[in-house]
Formats: structure tokens, sequence, C-alpha cells
């Protein structure tokens, strides 16, 4: 019984917490509302359980299963929403001058600090930090600019592409660090799910054949359901802040352990670093090039062994 808590407290805790416990909500909220008017149909209605034991089973079974399909679907999920996905390109270039003229509003709102509170102005820098330093990486949509503030955060500083080199990173990391960044998705993945669950269900509400007294309950529903959504998405925009924290520690503790995990010694100076990171970035993304050997040679570790092989075994060593 320990081990399984350890493993829902480990590795299942984001699951449950970011995608079966928000599915759980909408599916209860469609049971409630949406399934009494389903069971007209006769079909469903020889199959639906007939005690409330059963009723709740199958509550709990299908939030699991919803949880776990959202959770594989996540990728495309975050792509839409971030403006990556399904997006014509007009609405996305329409978006990313949007953002851009935001993000110049904010920094010329912090540059004239006249007449603002300390906490007001707290408040500016904080809209701003939540949008990436280079304008070149802005994304059409808020979520998406909040997420792309870290993932430049290590090319942009350290010239350490943690797109590329995140399972690396997260591998050799600290431990502390990996809990902090996955506990802080969470947060995000929660409000993520609940807004496209409250969509679904609205849709079917709206969509479901009913009459008489039944109909405005629906329609009031699915209207206060739709009026959720953005509450949600603001939510998980704010919520990035501190996936970002955690991304950002990720990427300071854990540059030298990925640098000694790499076999290589992390330089003093902050530009030879830069050069190292962005070498290795290279490596992990183009195929091999003889020249690499040299360029990566002031940088490798010395070897352990004394007396090092000057050829790779063969297949019977």
């Amino acid at each position: 019984m320990g081990d399984i808590a350890k493993g829902v407290l480990g590795g299942g805790w984001a699951l449950v917490v970011g995608w079966v416990l928000p599915a759980s909500l909408n599916l209860a909220l469609f049971f409630l509302v949406v399934a009494p008017n389903l069971r007209r149909i006769a079909v469903i209605e020889r199959l639906w359980p007939d005690s409330a034991s059963q009723v709740a089973l199958l509550l709990l079974g299908t939030s699991v299963l919803f949880g776990i399909v959202l959770n594989a679907l996540q990728t495309p999920l975050y792509r839409f929403l971030d403006g990556y996905l399904l997006w014509p390109r007009s609405a996305y270039d329409r978006g990313c001058r949007r953002q851009r003229s935001r993000k110049e509003r904010i920094a010329d709102l912090i540059a004239q600090p006249e007449g603002r509170t300390p906490v007001q102005s707290a408040l500016l820098n904080e809209q701003l930090a939540r949008y990436p330093t280079d304008d070149d990486q802005l994304a059409p949509t808020r979520l998406g600019n909040a997420i792309r503030r870290f993932e430049e955060y290590g090319h942009n500083r350290f010239r350490l592409d943690i797109q590329v080199l995140w399972n690396e990173l997260s591998a050799a990391g600290p431990e502390q660090a990996r809990r902090q960044v996955e506990t802080a998705r969470t947060s995000v993945d929660f409000f993520v799910a609940l807004l496209y669950g409250h969509g679904v269900v609205a849709l079917a509400l709206l969509a479901l054949p009913s009459a008489g007294a039944e109909r405005p309950l629906l329609v009031v529903t699915a209207i206060a359901l739709c009026a959720l959504i953005p509450l949600w998405y603001r939510s998980a925009v704010y919520a990035t802040d501190e996936w970002a924290a955690a991304v950002r520690a990720m990427v300071n503790l854990g540059r030298k352990p990925l640098a000694d995990a790499l076999g290589l010694v992390l330089p003093q100076q902050l530009s030879e670093e830069r050069a190292m990171w962005q070498l290795v970035t290279r490596m992990s993304r183009r195929p091999y090039r003889d020249a690499a050997d040299a360029a990566f040679a002031p940088y490798r570790a010395a070897s352990s062994d004394p007396n090092p092989p000057t050829h790779p075994p063969g297949p019977g060593a």
C-alpha cells in the first residue's frame, strides 16, 4: 500500500490533479445536466446503471479514461491555445501583432512611473515578464507567450536550448528542481483541461434536443460554462508564473550537472559557456561532422582512465 501511495504522489500525481480531476468535474456536470435528457433514448436507458454506486463507479472509470486521453493529447491541446495549431496564417499574424502592441504598451507604462504606487509598478513588471525577451519569439496568444518566455530562457541566457535538451537537463538536474517543474505545470494542466471540458459540455448542452421547461436551464448552464472559459484561460496564464520560475531554477541549477554528465567542463567565462551550449545544441539537432571533434576539444573533461583505449573494442570484447 505504501508503494502504491508513493507512486501516486510521485509520477501519477500530475496526471491525477492535472487531468483526471478536471475531467471528473466536467463529467459530473455532464451526468447531472445532460445525462437525464439522454436517458430518454431507449438504448442509453437500457445501458444505464441501476444503482447510485454503479453510477459513481461509471463516473470514476470515465474520469480516469478521459484524464488519460487528455494527458496523451496535451501537446495538441496546448499548441492550439498557444496559437501554433489550426490557426490560419492571417489569424496568427494578427495575434502576434496584437501581442507585440500589448507588450510595447506595458513597457511604455513601466518607463513612465509617475503617479503609480510600487505595487502597481510591480504588477506591470509582472505582466511584462510573461512575454519572451526576444520579440521574434512572440506567440499570438497570452498563454503562448507566457509559456514561450521560459522556453527561450535557457537559449537567451546561456544558448542552452531546453526545447532540444530538456530530457537530458531534467535527467541530470536536481531532483527537487524536477519535482518543482512537475508540480508547477500541474496547475496549468488543471485549468487547460477544465476549460476544454467546459467547452465540450457547453456544446453538448446546446446540441441536446429538448423542449419545454428544461430548455432554458440547459441554455443558461451552457452560457455560464462559456463565461467561465476566459476565467480558466486567464488562470492558466497566471499559473505559468510558478512554472516559469521552476524551469528557470532547473536551467540555472542543472547546467553544471548536465555538463558533467555529458563529459564536459563548464567554462568560467559566460561567453565561452554560451559557445559550448550552442555546440551541444547543434550536435543534438544536426548530423555529426568531423569539425565537431576540434570544436568540442576545449570543453571536454579529461579522462579518468590512465590508459584510455585508442580504438573501440570489437564485438567479442
